[in-house]
């Protein structure tokens, strides 16, 4: 133990050149020891001392040759420290042992021994020792500096081949064994349910990291014998999106590496990623025969049948290089999956109507066949009618709306657009779009559609033709009734006899049974100056008294309760509800305390 005012000269001992081999053991000796005091250990002291054999820490291990003297000392550097000792040289592959007694071995130490010709194939020995995510960083990583580097300052040596190689093999070869087997896991079924595609499944992002760096080697890959499914999955899901990401962040001004960044660039439709000629030798892994004879095959084969769908809208090409081979993965999707078995939605299946919605997309892009996309339609003419409402005029909403459309706002099509419930005529419009649908499904569903979603097609789809036809054909409601809930402010029901029951018709509409509508039509109740006990009593109990200001319910509350401390008490037991439990409406609450005893 030395004096701790002493670290300074310490320190300065370790960096001199003067210093002699004989005094190394005995500098290192008082830089390595606890800090101690009268009293133990002494934290403030040992800090000091960190900080000084830090400082100390490089000049140490470059005059150092002793195992272990330098075991001791490896021992107090950081990673950020030792992988840029070891891109000096200063710690060699020699040093790697002593440094994984203590740690995990991490990205930045394997860069840092690579750039070492003679410790090239020691870095490449220790990839299987790093985590699967960890392995891509190694080349990532490989110019820390890249971005602080002064001017003149020499650049960090390129990548070696060997390492790059064996880098891409260990990111590939997890992707690859799962394509070889791809069972899935224990509490699979569980997770699978949120997943609407193998994005998480197949999408390598450490492969692709690699992958991306050597576009001019896939025709290659794409052959290899073990990796070459891998690569083909990985480029028909990921090529054409980075680079279409890349020449959107092109078109903005800069991408990194660009030589002018900031100088306006003539807009341009950038080249595919992947030649025709590449495309073509990704065919065996378009339709994930890997993943056929996945079990649950109600889930697998809408997820397949998805997946496959985002490769054809990334690679448009694929619709007629590979017709064929995509209109008998659609079916067999389908047949395999009973995709089109009718089934009855479920209360809590908040999912419900988004698979019917992505089906019939999918299969209006991949099949060819008239009786599964007749029944596509059929799914989606049975599907619940959307909640159109237009929102009461509020001091607060602001609407920017061009002056020669005063009312855009109040359009049905536009209010349909609110909560993204025109989705079901898209879809039905891409169905029609296909020319092997039977028209007579189409027009069938068009039939079944919410007026807000026929006024929705005529202003926004442009085609085909027949379809535009047969949905300005459909009759009108007999009451020339647009379909859309208007609610009024208090203003407005001022001027109607009787303001109470247009409040009424409000929750009585079938907007108010509607996850996405009823809050609002809730809030317009409540807060309207013309609502009544009787309009309260119908609303869900957590509406009333935690969506809404206190002073709602106080007063009914105060009047109901009383001075009976039993009801209070009751009041206090019955407010266990969930904050999405609708089933408890605010009049059986208070029912519910009228069985109290009346006790003081």
């Amino acid at each position: 133990m030395v004096n701790a005012r002493t670290y300074p000269l310490w320190r300065e001992l370790a960096m001199s050149e003067d210093l002699p081999k004989e005094a190394l053991k005995t500098v290192i000796e008082a830089l390595c020891s606890p800090a101690k005091c009268p009293g133990g250990f002494d934290s403030r002291a040992d800090q000091w001392r960190e900080e000084a054999l830090k400082a100390a820490l490089p000049a140490l291990l470059a005059r150092t040759s002793a195992k272990r003297l330098r075991g001791r000392l490896l021992v107090h550097g950081d990673e950020k420290l030792l992988a840029s000792l070891a891109a000096e040289g200063t710690v060699t592959a020699d040093d790697v042992p002593a440094i994984l007694r203590h740690r995990r071995l991490w990205a930045g130490l394997v860069s840092g021994l690579a750039r070492h010709p003679g410790q090239v194939e020691a870095a490449v020995a220790l990839l299987p020792r790093l985590a699967d995510h960890e392995v891509e960083r190694v080349v990532r990583d490989w110019d820390p500096d890249q971005y602080t580097r002064t001017e003149g300052a020499a650049p960090a040596p390129p990548v070696p081949q060997a390492l790059f190689d064996a880098v891409l093999e260990a990111s590939l070869t997890p992707l690859a064994a799962y394509l070889l087997h791809p069972e899935p896991e224990e509490g699979w079924e569980a997770v699978s349910a949120y997943g609407k595609d193998w994005s998480l499944e197949l999408g390598g992002r450490s492969a692709w990291a690699m992958l991306a760096r050597c576009p001019e080697r896939w025709e290659e890959l794409v052959a290899h014998p073990t990796l070459g499914a891998a690569v083909q999955h990985l480029l028909l899901d990921q090529a054409e999106i980075q680079a279409a990401e890349e020449a959107r962040t092109r078109a903005a001004g800069y991408l990194p590496g660009d030589e002018a960044p900031g100088e306006d660039l003539p807009a341009e439709e950038p080249a595919p990623a992947l030649s025709e000629d590449l495309l073509r030798a990704c065919l065996p892994a378009l339709c994930l025969p890997e993943l056929a004879d996945l079990p649950n095959p109600q889930v697998t084969a809408r997820r397949t049948l998805h997946h496959i769908a985002r490769r054809v809208e990334t690679n448009p090409r694929l619709a007629y290089l590979a017709a064929e081979q995509l209109h008998a993965a659609a079916d067999a999707a389908v047949v395999r999956g009973e995709l089109l078995h009718v089934t009855e939605k479920q209360e809590s299946d908040y999912e419900f109507d988004g698979r019917v919605r992505r089906l019939a997309e999918d299969l209006a892009l991949l099949s060819a066949n008239p009786d599964h996309l007749a029944g596509a339609c059929a799914q989606l003419a049975a599907l619940d009618q959307p909640a159109v409402v237009s929102p009461a005029p509020s001091r607060t909403l602001i609407r920017v709306i061009p002056d020669s459309r005063p009312a855009d706002h109040d359009r049905p099509a536009r209010l349909l657009e609110r909560h993204s419930e025109h989705r079901r005529a898209a879809a039905l419009a891409v169905l029609a779009a296909n020319p092997h649908t039977p028209h007579a499904a189409a027009t069938d569903a068009l039939n079944a559609l919410h007026p807000a979603e026929l006024a929705w097609i005529a202003e926004k789809i442009e085609g085909p033709a027949w379809f535009l036809e047969a949905a300005a054909a459909v009759p009108a409601p007999p009451d020339e009734d647009d379909g859309v809930l208007r609610l009024l402010s208090d203003d407005d029901l001022a001027q109607h006899p009787d303001p109470a029951a247009v409040l009424q018709s409000w929750l009585d509409s079938p907007a108010a049974d509607e996850i996405l509508s009823r809050s609002e039509i809730y809030r317009a109740v409540v807060k309207s100056r013309h609502h009544t006990l009787e309009h309260l009593r119908q609303l869900p109990a957590d509406e009333v008294l935690a969506r809404q200001e206190p002073e709602v319910a106080l007063n009914i509350l105060l009047e109901h309760c009383g001075r009976s401390t039993g009801r209070w008490e009751a009041l206090a037991a019955t407010m266990t509800f969930e904050y999405n439990d609708t089933k408890v409406t605010f009049g059986e609450l208070l029912d519910s305390l009228d069985g109290t005893p009346a006790t003081t």
